[in-house]
């Protein structure tokens, strides 16, 4: 290979690592708010489950794709608020509840397909998806390497880097974003306030939720152009763990993102070049493999919210 030939690959890799990230940064963007309040949050994968699903139904249904990318959003939202509602309200264990949620949304995504489609599997082609919808920024977007991968993306990409930098801001220089932060270190100092800890975990969880369902939309009408049952693929949890790995912070969480969204855009490339003679099966693994190694090595290293899991009462 000669010297273009590594910059047109190099190109194509971060390319693609940005977008196999997105759905992931969008999902631990919101378990960052979510566990920062003191909810943990593992239903994530079926709350991107729903968001994908009511995307793609919605936007079948109407010939638009914006309206899909609404209908992913609130159907993550109000799927979190039973999360919310069960934990915050039940004082159930946050573990159970999201691991409930988690294969309710699997059979409800089932049964609405045949309910709807006819038929389990996969939905109709979404024509008008907004892979249709790519704008290059002029000037950007011709900068070497990082140009193409950041400046000529898709629209929920682009909304991606500005959730990043307004969720930062968010939990860095608003009032809200310190009484979600008091809500999971010291709860009770909030209550005492007059700050309610169930209104501030109960936006958390919802904001969580909203996330997750544009990450959802995503998926299916914007990367596949359909909805497949289960093709989150565990997307949910990796987020969880970039979360973890990323200290709590939007910013790690980002980064780790990234990381996942890199580590997957490679497995890609060696079942293309064919560098290992194994099965293309094990290059599947990659990313999984990543993200356990990635918490063994960094969770020691990141300290969760005080509160974080823990059932909060006024007696």
């Amino acid at each position: 290979m000669n010297f273009g030939d590594w910059i047109v690959l190099i190109d194509n890799i971060l390319t693609s690592t940005v977008r196999l990230s997105t759905p992931i940064t969008l999902a631990a963007l919101g378990a960052v708010i979510c566990e920062k309040s003191g909810i943990v949050n593992i239903a994530m994968e079926g709350l991107m489950l729903m968001g994908a699903f009511f995307a793609a139904w919605i936007a079948l249904v109407t010939g638009n794709p914006w309206m899909g990318v609404l209908a992913g959003i609130i159907g993550g939202g109000i799927f979190s608020l039973l999360h919310a509602w069960a934990t915050i309200t039940l004082h159930l264990n946050h573990v159970i509840s999201g691991a409930v949620i988690n294969i309710l949304a699997y059979g409800l995504t089932r049964y609405f397909m045949v309910l709807i489609f006819g038929h389990p599997g996969t939905t109709p082609m979404i024509t008008n998806n907004l892979s249709n919808y790519r704008f290059a920024v002029p000037i950007l977007s011709e900068i070497p390497l990082i140009g193409n991968a950041l400046f000529n993306q898709t629209p929920i990409i682009y909304m991606t880097f500005i959730l990043v930098l307004a969720i930062i801001f968010l939990m860095n220089k608003t009032r809200l974003g310190l009484h979600i932060k008091a809500s999971g270190e010291h709860p009770m100092a909030l209550e005492t306030m007059g700050v309610s800890v169930k209104k501030i975990r109960y936006i958390s969880v919802l904001a969580s939720g909203l996330l997750c369902g544009l990450g959802g939309a995503f998926l299916s009408i914007e990367d596949v152009a359909s909805f497949n049952e289960g093709m989150t693929s565990g997307r949910g949890f990796i987020a969880l763990a970039a979360n973890v790995s990323g200290g709590w912070s939007p910013v790690g969480a980002f980064i780790a993102s990234l990381f996942f969204g890199f580590v997957n855009a490679l497995q890609t490339r060696f079942q293309t070049w064919k560098i290992l003679p194994i099965d293309a099966e094990y290059f599947l693994m990659f990313p999984y493999i990543a993200t356990v190694i990635a918490v063994a090595g960094l969770v020691r290293k990141s300290r969760a919210p005080k509160a974080s899991g823990e059932d909060f009462t006024i007696e």
